[in-house]
C-alpha cells in the first residue's frame, strides 16, 4: 500500500513515526509539497497525509488509487469534500490532540499581559531597576485572573477546556452566543454583551462566511478599555489594521495574536509593524507542544488502523 506524507515539516520535527509505519511500513515522508509536486506524488498513492496541502476535484481524478486521506489538524477547508465523496475516498481529521497546549497558551499569554511580566523584564535589562529608589518597581500594572471576566467565543473542545482553566483561576466566565440574529440560549450571552462585559476576550470559533472579520474597529470599540484580546483560532476573525489602531489609541489595553489571515506572512500585516508593548505576536504555535504533535501523529495513525479494521474514527467523509 503507497503512502504519502506531503507536509511532514507542518509538524515535526522529532516524532516518532512508528506508529504511523507500523501500519503502513512503505510510507513515504516529504518535508513538504509545491502545488506542482502534488500531482506526481499522489497520482498512485492509496494513503495520503498531509496538513495544509490542498486538494481539489483534479487532483481526486488523476489519483485512481487513492482510498485515504489523513489530516493531521482538525481544519478541513483544504481538502474539496464533496470531490472525496464523489470518488469514494475516505477523510478523517484529527481532534482533541492539542488541547492542553492551546489552553497553555492562552494563560500563558495572559499571565505575561496581566502580570506585565514582558515590560518588566524589559526594564531590568534596560537598567531601571537598578536605579530603583526601592526593593520592588511597581511601574506597571499587575492585575489578577480572579477579579477578571473571560469571554470565550466558541465553545468547541477549545474554549470549553480554556472556560475551565478560567474557572480553576477563580475567573469569572461568559460564553457567547452565535454572532447575529438567532435566540441566545440560556447559558449563554449576545456576542456584543459578551464584547461589554469581558476583561479578556478569547477567540476558539472556526472560520465561516459568518465569523470573516468578526473583531473589527466596531467590535473592538465595544470593549472595556482595560480588556486583553487572545486570538489562537484563526487570523482572519481579527481586522488586523483595525487591531492596530485600537492598540495604538488604547480603545483596548491589550492583545495576543497567534495566527494571521496570511501564514507565513510572506506580504506583511499591519500587526507585524506594531512596535507597542501591548500586542504579542507568536507565529502559530499555541498547538505546537512537544507532547500535542507526537499526539497528532498517534491519532492520525489511530485513524489510519480504524480504516483499515472496517471502522469510522473522525470521518469527515
Amino acid at each position: 500500500m503507497k503512502a504519502v506524507f506531503l507536509d511532514y515539516s507542518t509538524v515535526g520535527p522529532g516524532l516518532d513515526l512508528s506508529p504511523l509505519t507500523d501500519l503502513l511500513p512503505d510510507l513515504e515522508i516529504f518535508a513538504g509539497t509545491q502545488d506542482k509536486q502534488v500531482l506526481d506524488r499522489i497520482s498512485d498513492a492509496e494513503f495520503v497525509f498531509t496538513n495544509k496541502v490542498r486538494i481539489g476535484d483534479a487532483l481526486f481524478a488523476a489519483a485512481p488509487r487513492l482510498r485515504f486521506i489523513g489530516l493531521t489538524a482538525t481544519g478541513t477547508d483544504n481538502i474539496d469534500l464533496d470531490s472525496a465523496g464523489r470518488h469514494g475516498v475516505a477523510v478523517c481529521n484529527i481532534r482533541a490532540y492539542c488541547t492542553r497546549s492551546v489552553t497553555e497558551h492562552v494563560f500563558g499569554v495572559l499571565l505575561m499581559l496581566a502580570h506585565n511580566l514582558h515590560t518588566y523584564t524589559a526594564a531590568v535589562r534596560d537598567g531601571a531597576w537598578q536605579k530603583s529608589a526601592d526593593f520592588c518597581m511597581l511601574t506597571h500594572p499587575v492585575r489578577e485572573l480572579s477579579s477578571m471576566t473571560m469571554g470565550v467565543v466558541g465553545f468547541g473542545e477549545l474554549g470549553r477546556s480554556v472556560a475551565r482553566k478560567a474557572r480553576e483561576f477563580d475567573m469569572g466566565v461568559i460564553v457567547s452566543g452565535r454572532p447575529g440574529p438567532d435566540s441566545v440560549p440560556d447559558d449563554r450571552v449576545a456576542f456584543g454583551e459578551l464584547l461589554e462585559r469581558s476583561d479578556v476576550v478569547s477567540l476558539h470559533c472556526p472560520l465561516t462566511e459568518a465569523t470573516q472579520g468578526l473583531i473589527g474597529a466596531q467590535e473592538l470599540a465595544r470593549m472595556k478599555r482595560s480588556a486583553i484580546l487572545i486570538n489562537t483560532a484563526r487570523g482572519a476573525l481579527v481586522d488586523s489594521a483595525a487591531l492596530v489602531n485600537a492598540l495604538r489609541g488604547n480603545v483596548i489595553a491589550a492583545a495576543a495574536i497567534d495566527v494571521l489571515p496570511e501564514e507565513p506572512p510572506v506580504n506583511g500585516n499591519p500587526l507585524l509593524d506594531y512596535a507597542g508593548d501591548n500586542l504579542l505576536v507568536t507565529p502559530h504555535i499555541a498547538w505546537s507542544t512537544d507532547r500535542a504533535r507526537q499526539d497528532s501523529i498517534n491519532e492520525l495513525a489511530a485513524n489510519v488502523g480504524a480504516f483499515l479494521g472496517d471502522e469510522e474514527r473522525n470521518r469527515v467523509v
